[in-house]
């Protein structure tokens, strides 16, 4: 049974959250590779004229890209990603529109047990999908944590930075000491104990599957009911793919 978790956002300044639906403007790609751009070049405070002599991009273009009118090639993003010094990822993201992000501590969420005997800190940017999440894990001394199964290719690796951990994958155990690490599917039925008399402090990445599994085979056609049994058995192993 896995304890339940509440999110616990520390304070932060008053705001009105925006959540955005499939058919906003800013979902698009033209829009999103425009305003990072124009966002980018009013950092750097170069005009268009500017950034195109720069660039080698014509000024015409970029004034198409951040209106929103026209979606650059790589070429044309890689042109003018050098001349900003920024990866084109920027231009493609909502996030480290200046090649970084600063993510504060004291306004760091957390997902934290019942009982406040575990809990996990984001340490990468939520609210976009990522292929790989860091989180911080606390983990009270005797306190035992469920694991959460994840989809099919799904790995975990997590360092113990400070006490020790006991992390059991399928009722095999493994301790570790500060600095050991350990991999593991985090398909599997996992759990993390502190089996020490002090906080253990742990960092945890979870890669999460790129592509989704491909375990479904395809049932086998109907078999008429005159068919014998042993027919139908060799029939519906044929169709499963190699």
């Amino acid at each position: 049974m896995h304890s339940p978790l509440a999110l616990v956002r520390d304070a932060q300044p008053n705001h009105v959250a925006h959540t955005e639906g499939p058919n906003d403007t800013f979902e698009t790609l033209e829009h999103l590779v425009g305003v990072n751009l124009a966002r980018l070049r009013a950092e750097r405070q170069l005009s268009l004229d500017a950034l195109a002599r720069a660039s080698g991009v014509s000024r015409a273009m970029l004034a198409q890209v951040e209106s929103a009118r026209s979606v650059p090639s790589i070429k044309v993003l890689c042109k003018v990603a050098a001349a900003l010094k920024v990866s084109v990822s920027a231009f493609l993201r909502r996030h480290a529109v200046n090649g970084f992000e600063h993510l504060p501590a004291e306004r760091a969420s957390r997902l934290v047990s019942a009982d406040g005997r575990y809990s996990a800190r984001a340490l990468y940017p939520e609210g976009e999908p990522a292929t790989a999440e860091f989180h911080e894990l606390r983990i009270a001394p005797l306190h035992t944590e469920p694991g959460v199964r994840r989809s099919p290719g799904t790995t975990v690796n997590l360092v113990v930075s400070e006490g020790t951990l006991e992390v059991s994958v399928h009722n095999r155990r493994q301790l570790l000491a500060t600095g050991d690490a350990i991999v593991f599917d985090a398909d599997q039925p996992h759990s993390l104990r502190n089996p020490g008399d002090t906080e253990a402090r742990v960092f945890r990445v979870t890669l999460n599957a790129e592509t989704p599994p491909r375990w479904d085979v395809p049932a086998a056609p109907a078999v008429a009911e005159s068919e014998p049994a042993e027919v139908s058995a060799v029939t519906a192993v044929a169709a499963q793919p190699a």
